[in-house]
C-alpha cells in the first residue's frame, strides 16, 4: 500500500460522506494526521480538481472532476457486459430460461438470452421486442415506470390478447402493476404464450429509473407456486447487483 494515496483516497470518502465538507483541523482529527500533512493532501486533491474549497466555510468537499468521471463511466457501461456473470449465475441455480431486457422507447427489448438446460421453445429472441403489457419483464417495467409514462405506453401499444390468460383491461392491469410494485417483482402464468409462466425483477440505472429487467421462463407444468417462491430470492439478487453496477443504491432495492 502507498500510504500518501491511501491518505488521500481516505480523505476523499469522508468529504464525500458529509454533504457540508470538513475543515482541515476536523481531517487531521479523524484520521489521526497533523494538519500540515492533511493541508498537503488536500492541496494536491484541489490542483487535480478532486476536492474544492467552500470560500465561505472554508470547508473542503467533491470537486466537480468526479461528476465528468461518473459520466464517463456510466457511458462505458455495457449493461449486457455488467449483466453476464448474474444471468449466467441464474441459469446454471435454475437450468431455465434467462432473459434480459431492456426499456428503450416505450418498448421492452431482448438483448440478451440463455437457454439454460432444459428443452424449451419460446418466441423469444434477442433483438426482438417483448410486449410489454403480458409478459413477466415488460409488466414490471410498466410497474416502475411514473404512471403517466405507462399509461402512454399502453395507449400506443394497447393490450392486445396473446393468451386466453392476457389481461386486457387497462384498469385490472394497474391493480396488477401495483401488486408487483409492492412484491418487488413481475410474474406472468401463460399471459404471453401457452404453456409458459415467467418471473421477472427489475433493473434500475443510476438517476434511479426502472432500465429493464430480468425473467426466468419455464413450462407452467414446472413453475408452480412453490417453484416460483424458490426462484424469487435469486431473481431479485440478481437484479439488485445489475442495477448496482449500473450505479443505482443497492441498499434501495426491494429484496
Amino acid at each position: 500500500m502507498v500510504k500518501s494515496i491511501d491518505r488521500a483516497l481516505t480523505i476523499v470518502k469522508l468529504v464525500s460522506a458529509k454533504k457540508d465538507g470538513f475543515s482541515v483541523t476536523e481531517l487531521a482529527a479523524q484520521m489521526g494526521l497533523n494538519k500540515s500533512s492533511i493541508f498537503r493532501i488536500v492541496s494536491t486533491l484541489i490542483d487535480h480538481g478532486f476536492i474544492e474549497q467552500d470560500p465561505e466555510t472554508k470547508k473542503y468537499r467533491l470537486g466537480y472532476q468526479y461528476l465528468e468521471l461518473s459520466s464517463k463511466l456510466l457511458d462505458s457501461i455495457d449493461v449486457r457486459k455488467e449483466a453476464a456473470p448474474y444471468l449466467k449465475k441464474l441459469e446454471e441455480l435454475t437450468n431455465e430460461v434467462i432473459h434480459l431486457v431492456i426499456y428503450s422507447q416505450k418498448d421492452a427489448v431482448y438483448i440478451e438470452k440463455l437457454e439454460g438446460n432444459e428443452t424449451l421453445r419460446m418466441h423469444s429472441q434477442v433483438g426482438k421486442r417483448a410486449p410489454m403489457h403480458c409478459t413477466s419483464a415488460g409488466k414490471t417495467i410498466l410497474a416502475f415506470l411514473p404512471e403517466e409514462e405507462a399509461r402512454e405506453v399502453m395507449d400506443e401499444r394497447g393490450l392486445p390478447p396473446h393468451t386466453e390468460h392476457t389481461i386486457t383491461e387497462e384498469s385490472e392491469l394497474f391493480d396488477h402493476l401495483k401488486d408487483i410494485r409492492k412484491k418487488g417483482y413481475g410474474f406472468e402464468r401463460e399471459e404471453n404464450e401457452v404453456g409458459i409462466t415467467c418471473i421477472a425483477a427489475p433493473i434500475f440505472n443510476f438517476k434511479e429509473e426502472i432500465a429493464g429487467a430480468i425473467s426466468i421462463s419455464g413450462p407452467t407444468i414446472r413453475m408452480e407456486k412453490d417453484r416460483i417462491h424458490e426462484l424469487k430470492d435469486p431473481i431479485l439478487e440478481a437484479g439488485a447487483n445489475v442495477s448496482s453496477r449500473l450505479g443505482y443504491d443497492k441498499e434501495k432495492y426491494n429484496i
